[in-house]
């Protein structure tokens, strides 16, 4: 056993999370010369102790710029294979543990492509909790969320509480057109990378509704932090369910 010294450049770059565990192995094995065929490869993944590879959070978005970065390959954890797929035009490779990740490279043992179920892409028909034709009275309320849906305008509905301002924004996104594509995977780029992807649901294909308390922070509303993370507003978590509504009490 030896020490080993690991530079994470550049460095002014911040850095933070497990995904980096597979990579900083493998480069240590290809330079110790113990694995080969690294070309045109990108690896993802966090490892445990027993040298198990564990999902990450973020694996749609840096699998997509790993196809436009000219990348053929991606090898990810086995339960981020689903997720990883649905970006097409990359050989996916599903790893379980590490000395799998090395049988592999060195030809001994080879781990087959993940095949991509064809109904990840399937848009199904959402399922909200409250339907706009559910809600009684308010015909002035609801015309104007019905000029807001249909012209993608923003809306601020202020009034005391027991208004009704909370279930009209929440039946709004029923009024709504199905996601495109693109707005699905740009919703599920900025979950995935939050960790807030439900288990077995590779792809979200119904407009989000969010609903944050009154006295959230400035960070928590819009984004950022220390370690930057996706606010509230529609510019994040409510992004693609319409331009942007507040509701104050």
């Amino acid at each position: 056993m030896k020490r080993l010294t690991v530079n994470l450049a550049p460095a002014d770059l911040p850095k933070e999370g497990p995904a980096y565990d597979l990579p900083i192995a493998v480069g240590i094995l290809w330079a110790s010369e113990q694995v080969s065929h690294l070309s045109s490869s990108l690896f993802i993944g966090e490892l445990s102790l027993d040298g198990s590879v564990c999902h990450t959070d973020g694996i749609l978005p840096m699998v997509s710029v790993a196809k436009e970065e000219g990348f053929e390959r991606v090898f990810v954890p086995l339960s981020a294979a689903p997720e990883a797929s649905l970006i097409g035009g990359l050989e996916i490779i599903p790893l379980e543990s590490l000395s799998q990740l090395v049988a592999h490279l060195n030809d001994s043992q080879e781990i087959p492509a993940y095949v991509a179920d064809p109904e990840a892409l399937t848009f199904r028909e959402p399922e909200y909790p409250v339907d706009f034709a559910d809600v009684r009275g308010q015909e002035h309320v609801k015309r104007a969320l019905e000029v807001a849906a249909a012209g993608g305008h923003n809306v601020l509905m202020s009034g005391p509480p027991g208004a009704g301002k909370t279930l009209l924004a929440r039946a709004l996104p029923t009024i709504l057109p199905h996601m495109t594509i693109d707005e699905a995977f740009e919703v599920t780029k900025i979950y995935s990378v939050r960790g807030f992807l439900p288990p077995g649901t590779p792809l979200i294909t119904q407009r989000p509704f969010r609903s944050p308390h009154h006295t959230i922070s400035h960070a928590g509303l819009v984004g950022g932090g220390s370690w930057a993370r996706p606010g509230e507003t529609g510019v994040s978590y409510a992004n693609r369910c319409f331009s942007h509504l507040f509701v104050l009490c």
